[in-house]
């Protein structure tokens, strides 16, 4: 059956995977985008659309809750709010006012517009939310599932496109950084296109309402030592990994959060600092709250795409990445 889905976030990687699946699916998609939407704002509205032909695109800003209603929903009905929306840096005013605050307004909104169900891109990071971006995402996890509306909650593992930054420093000759052994964490990737028809199966699937869901891609977990030896052999080059110790990493953190005391620029400087030594140390796998450990085995995988293949097809430049404002390498 065809619905009427409102999506927040459409112009970002997993945004334009799920708007993807939803119209083949034959749903009737409305977008809400920005005037200048994307990485630094350089996508114009007829970018926009190019990009997500098929779907209705409307001009607003998600921050503002007017715009929201006038702009975005218009007074008309829909029966879905789909949002891949998210902070940029994951700083904590960004996050803060994305990750909640701008979708405490937009289910409101949706709320007034007939919605019943919504579809949340949230992060399997929230397990353990030491950092603001976590905390802002988990809050609004909360009201969601306080609002009585129908939900599904999609906690994701690492993306490809966050796993590919160094494939430039490999081919200038450099060697494969990494926190430690390279073995600290792991991780089940998943590509947009798999992430994309997840989240519009999350609509019809009746097994994935009122759940939060955390997903990986296809495959045996991955550490970071592993992702490396695969971009060596797409590049077709003999491994070379140097070790990055993790305290240089705690080194770092303390003295930005120190001069951040004293000079407010540096506040959000340490806190992606923060989320630096975050990803150096923890997996993005389903935590165990009982042993506090990370299990590969339970952390469910979807789809067919497969990170060797996606290296393999950077490798030869048939694919391009959009990293955005939260690349670390």
């Amino acid at each position: 059956m065809a619905l009427r889905v409102f999506v927040l976030g459409a112009t970002g990687t997993i945004g334009r995977a799920a708007v993807t699946a939803l119209l083949q699916q034959g749903h009737e998609v409305v977008c809400l985008v920005r005037a200048k939407a994307g990485v630094g704002g350089a996508l114009t509205p007829d970018g926009s659309a190019r990009l997500l032909e098929g779907a209705a695109l409307r001009i607003g800003d998600v921050r503002d809750p007017q715009s929201l209603a006038r702009n975005g929903f218009a007074g008309e009905r829909f029966d879905v709010l789909l949002s891949c929306l998210a902070s940029r840096t994951g700083a904590p005013a960004d996050a803060w006012a994305i990750d909640h605050q701008a979708h405490v307004h937009a289910l409101k909104a949706a709320q007034q517009a007939g919605v019943q169900h919504v579809v949340l891109l949230s992060a399997l990071c929230v397990q353990k939310p030491l950092l603001a971006f976590q905390q802002a995402k988990l809050a609004f996890e909360s009201e969601l599932v306080a609002s009585g509306l129908n939900y599904s909650i999609v906690r994701p593992t690492a993306f490809f496109k966050s796993l590919s930054g160094q494939l430039e420093r490999l081919r200038q000759g450099k060697p494969y950084l990494m926190f430690g052994n390279g073995e600290l964490t792991a991780c089940k990737p998943i590509s947009d296109r798999d992430l994309g028809q997840y989240l519009a199966q999350c609509i019809t699937d009746q097994a994935l309402h009122r759940r939060i869901l955390p997903i990986g891609g296809p495959g045996p977990a991955l550490t970071p030592r592993q992702q490396g030896e695969m971009l060596f052999a797409a590049l077709g080059l003999p491994p070379r990994f140097k070790q990055v110790p993790v305290g240089l990493l705690d080194a770092i953190v303390g003295v930005l959060g120190a001069a951040g005391r004293l000079i407010p620029p540096l506040r959000d400087k340490a806190e992606l600092a923060k989320i630096g030594r975050y990803y150096a140390t923890e997996s993005m796998l389903v935590l165990n709250p009982q042993t506090g450990r990370y299990d590969a085995d339970a952390t469910p995988s979807t789809g067919s795409d497969r990170l060797q293949d996606f290296y393999a097809d950077l490798a030869a430049g048939t694919v391009q990445i959009e990293r955005g404002d939260h690349a670390v390498f």
